[in-house]
């Protein structure tokens, strides 16, 4: 493994020294920022986010100690190491006190600041996983595997395999329900990227408050803005980034975050010094990007930065092989170490019934009829659930539209709809599967059921 990049801030009024640590932590690979004072560099560590801080106590304008006390108050501070060379036992136990890594007095040898830089970056590397571990279990769903023998998702799960390992944008589109976060999921698992995984849902968040979730925001950059914030972006450093819902971006924040993903670099809300970071980016949308273009409301610029790789997921009513597997997954991982019995009606009404919210919906349906189930026994009468979708009729040689009065079945107007689509671009299949949501592989399976004939 490569030696971490670290953040440094230097706070010494000695030039001399201040000069000899810039070099000497630059030789090291680190990326050094020096201050004279105390107030510049409060300045400094507000403006800019950190890793770690060497703090001289005596400076001008403002102690080191003093610039300690007023770092306790922001988001995410840095680990912060005292240097005099007027040590005391008193002085080390205030510094440990307000929250200091570590105390050095002067004389000090150089390796000895390599080591505690070191550490220190540790450990707030630490501080900042661990938060992110507790937020991501008291939201855990408990359910991070895709279970399939679909052909099309096996598919699916190779293509993760083998791009995970690359820092290329992924968009993975989708149905509602179809497991986006579980293929970003293992996409992070997969890549061996050391930082963490960090997910947003854009369609969740108000526009107003969408900024500063991703790219934090300094202190008094708004109303409520008591401190400075860290956005997810920084939060995801070296890690991965999870935009679910990209296309519900509004074109002012699709145009910064086009900038964002081009430069690596931003500016929090409010702030004026540019902050870097190594992000993967990893999409998410249910809505056909390319007709969103076409549409004026998201930008082909940007879809073209999101989507390098693009991975589409197949709707539960095209994995109905799947549909047991499944339903056996479920029930365990909701039954406990007795699960319910399925009977066979009900299991076969759960293969023909259409799922519009799939395999979201199908955990939710078997949840429910866990907790209902008499007698360990669950029926099709159990299961909170429509009616299942029409038997489709047999194809049309001449892909009509219909008998005219009588009510259309799903299957004919899913005919209709497939037909028109393809007429309407003059029979490009790439370009219907697109308007579609589906892959080309669908769509050409959907011609030879329907018994589709290209137009002389």
């Amino acid at each position: 493994m490569t030696s971490p990049r670290i953040k440094v801030l230097i706070a010494e009024d000695e030039a001399n020294l201040a000069q000899l640590l810039d070099q000497f932590l630059v030789s090291r690979g680190h990326t050094v920022t020096t201050t004279h004072d105390g107030r510049a560099a409060l300045d400094a560590l507000k403006a800019e986010a950190f890793d770690v801080a060497l703090l001289d106590i005596v400076m001008p304008e403002m102690d080191g100690l003093e610039v300690l006390r007023q770092l306790r108050t922001e988001a995410s501070p840095p680990e912060v190491i005292i240097i005099t060379g007027n040590g005391t036992i008193e002085t080390a136990i205030s510094a440990i006190r307000l929250g200091a890594y570590d105390y050095l007095s002067k004389p000090y040898r150089m390796a000895e600041i390599d080591v505690l830089v070191r550490r220190a970056w540790e450990k707030k590397q630490l501080t900042k996983e661990n938060a992110l571990l507790h937020d991501r279990l008291a939201r855990k769903d408990g359910l991070p595997e895709i279970i399939t023998q679909y052909a099309p998702m096996r598919a699916v799960l190779t293509l993760v395999e083998r791009v995970a390992k690359s820092d290329s944008p992924v968009l993975i589109s989708g149905d509602s329900g179809t497991g986006k976060e579980l293929v970003a999921r293992a996409l992070h698992r997969l890549s061996g990227r050391g930082g963490p995984l960090v997910d947003i849902n854009c369609a969740a968040i108000a526009e107003s408050m969408l900024e500063s979730e991703l790219f934090g925001h300094e202190q008094g950059a708004f109303p409520g803005a008591d401190s400075q914030k860290l956005g997810l972006f920084e939060l995801a450093a070296g890690g991965t980034l999870f935009m679910d819902g990209i296309s519900e971006l509004e074109p002012r924040m699709q145009g910064k975050l086009l900038r964002a993903l081009e430069t690596g670099s931003f500016f929090r809300v409010g702030g004026t010094q540019k902050v870097e970071v190594n992000v993967r980016i990893v999409t998410a949308s249910n809505r056909d990007l390319t007709r969103a273009v076409n549409e004026g409301t998201f930008r082909g610029d940007l879809l073209y930065r999101i989507n390098t790789i693009s991975i589409n997921l197949p709707p539960l009513r095209e994995r109905a092989v799947d549909i047991p597997l499944l339903v056996e997954y479920f029930l365990k991982h909701f039954g406990g170490t007795t699960p319910p019995r399925i009977s066979p009606d009900a299991l076969e009404a759960l293969q023909h019934y259409d799922w519009p919210g799939n395999v979201r919906e199908l955990r939710n349906v078997i949840e429910r009829a866990v907790l209902l189930a008499n007698d360990g026994n669950i029926t099709a009468r159990d299961l909170p659930i429509g009616p299942a979708a029409p038997a489709r009729p047999p194809a049309a040689s001449n892909g009509g539209s219909g008998d005219g009065g009588t009510q259309l079945s799903l299957a004919d107007l899913e005919r209709q709809h497939i037909e028109s689509v393809l007429n309407r671009v003059h029979w490009h299949q790439g370009r219907a599967a697109t308007m579609l949501g589906i892959s080309t592989k669908t769509l050409y399976r959907k011609i030879r059921e329907y018994g589709f004939q290209r137009p002389k």
